[in-house]
């Protein structure tokens, strides 16, 4: 709906109300009076409603004249400023893309440059390598021809001048290697053999272990020599019985008032001892009784083991231990080792580890636990096949010992390289109470034999002339022949001796290793 429109409908609207106006007036003062004036007053307010409706309609197109035009003015107005607008950004867009391309008209220009110039580079590079090619086979030539004239004038092949060589080299690496270990050893034992000395020699003195030397007999004295006839019995029975049921030899010789009970197994030997102790004493000697008397004999020794596992773990402050592992501690009371007593030298050793891990800072209850235990499994050698190590880790390990232990066992002799400071510990002490003068004894063939193995290792050696062990094997002295082997030698001669010695041979101690080399020159004056 447009504005004249809306004009023409103000202006019916006004003539309706004027013309409802001019009805109730002439009504309020008569038809009859007053209707020619009402028709005189409706064309006078006609014909002015009329003007101003006129009036109005101009007004309203001029106005909607103005409007449009200005309307038109503002449309171009923007019109302008958009084209202006775009103009500005196209020509900025081609400023961009001409910069762009002159950017990369640049870098394509450089790349045919670096292109150029890598090429110039790989010809020259080609050139050189080509040069170097010639100038290495004018050098190998030169080279084989000089070696040629080396060969004339010192008269060795190539091999013979690099053997040569490296025999000089050889010589020279040896004279160092033994000033360094020289050295080397000097420093260790200018740092250690004090500490080592007033360790060993402060655990020695603080454990003072009586050592008795235990024979595979025993002597059962007899109150007259009438007593031999019943203990023999009738056809030689109550012997038969009491030999049967104790695994015992008895000896009855032309010794007075004596018997011999002769059985490797000291246990066995032990029940033999007491049960014809109470046959002795008691005097009615039959199999019956004899059967009673060593089955108390039995239950006796199996009290005394139990006792003597306990005053072991008493006298070593070694607590905890299963029962088991207590009663097999005590069956060493009746085990030997080179006619030393294992019970002895397993306290004893646990008491040396207790003072060397004191000393060294290390946990003495576990030393003095795997110094007691370190030889268990000899107590179920004569029961059980196999090393008494192997037996000894087996038994730890059923009874839940800790591996520390275990390993420490397991170690003792070298059976397995030794990884902590206890195993260490158990080692040394168990070489110390061995070593001990008279602490044990070999049979004659056996001591024999090791002396004989010591200079065997001793004389395969290249320059040794002589070789000699003294104090009952714990040193060897070797006489080198002085034009083979040096003094630098001599260091690492004595070092491979001393490492063979100890893979090869089992010794209680140590072994000490002197080379003597000795250079005599004799003339005559005449």
């Amino acid at each position: 709906m447009d504005l004249v429109t809306i004009i023409l409908i103000i202006v019916a609207v006004i003539l309706l109300i004027a013309a409802v106006a001019a009805g109730l007036i002439a009504y309020n003062k008569g038809v009859a009076a007053g209707v020619e004036q009402r028709k005189r007053d409706a064309e006078s307010i006609v014909g002015s409603a009329e003007q101003q409706a006129s009036r109005i309609i101009e007004d309203a197109e001029k106005d909607a004249d103005n409007k449009k035009k200005s309307a038109l003015i503002e449309a171009k107005d923007e019109i302008h400023r958009l084209r202006s607008d775009a103009d500005k950004e196209i020509k900025d867009r081609r400023a961009e893309l001409s910069r762009q391309e002159r950017r990369m008209q640049q870098k394509e220009e450089n790349l045919d440059k670096k292109t150029d110039n890598l090429e110039k580079k790989e010809d020259t590079l080609n050139q050189k390598i080509k040069s170097a090619d010639e100038k290495l086979k004018e050098a190998d030539a030169i080279k084989k021809s000089q070696m040629d004239i080396l060969e004339r004038i010192s008269e060795f092949t190539k091999d013979q001048a690099k053997e040569y060589i490296i025999s000089k080299l050889e010589d020279d690496l040896v004279h160092e290697k033994a000033v360094k270990i020289a050295a080397y050893e000097q420093q260790l034992k200018d740092e250690c053999n004090e500490k080592a000395r007033s360790y060993i020699s402060l655990a020695i003195a603080k454990v003072a272990a009586d050592q008795v030397s235990e024979a595979a007999v025993s002597v059962v004295p007899l109150p007259n020599d009438e007593m031999k006839g019943r203990i023999i019995g009738r056809e030689g029975r109550n012997i038969r019985t009491l030999e049967t049921l104790t695994g015992v030899d008895l000896i009855i010789d032309d010794t007075p008032e004596a018997i011999t009970l002769s059985c490797f197994d000291q246990i066995r030997r032990e029940v033999a001892r007491i049960a014809l102790e109470k046959l002795i004493a008691d005097g009615r000697i039959h199999p019956t009784r004899i059967e009673e008397m060593v089955d108390k004999a039995r239950r006796e020794v199996e009290y005394r083991i139990k006792q003597e596992g306990e005053r072991a773990v008493i006298e070593t402050n070694v607590h905890g231990l299963n029962h088991e592992l207590i009663k097999l501690i005590g069956r060493l009371k009746y085990r030997t080792s080179y006619r030393q007593n294992v019970l002895d030298h397993s306290i004893e050793v646990a008491k040396l580890c207790g003072v060397l891990a004191s000393e060294l800072g290390v946990d003495a209850n576990v030393a003095r636990r795997a110094g007691l235990l370190h030889d268990i499994g000899k107590a179920l050698t004569s029961e059980i096949e196999g090393s008494h190590v192997q037996i000894g880790v087996d038994v730890c390990k059923k009874y839940n010992e800790s591996p520390v232990v275990i390993h420490a066992v397991e170690a003792h002799h070298n059976d397995v390289e030794p990884r902590t400071v206890i195993a260490c510990i158990v080692q040394a002490a168990d070489a110390i109470s061995a070593a001990r003068p008279a602490a044990r004894s070999e049979n004659y063939e056996s001591y024999i034999k090791r002396l004989q193995k010591l200079e065997e290792i001793c004389n395969s050696y290249e320059g040794v002339e002589k070789c000699y062990a003294v104090q009952a094997g714990r040193e060897v002295r070797i006489m080198v022949l002085p034009e083979v082997i040096n003094d630098e030698k001599m260091v690492l001669v004595a070092r491979q001796i001393a490492q063979q010695i100890e893979n090869d041979m089992d010794y209680p101690g140590q072994i000490k290793v002197n080379l003597i080399r000795e250079s005599r020159v004799t003339d005559y004056a005449k």
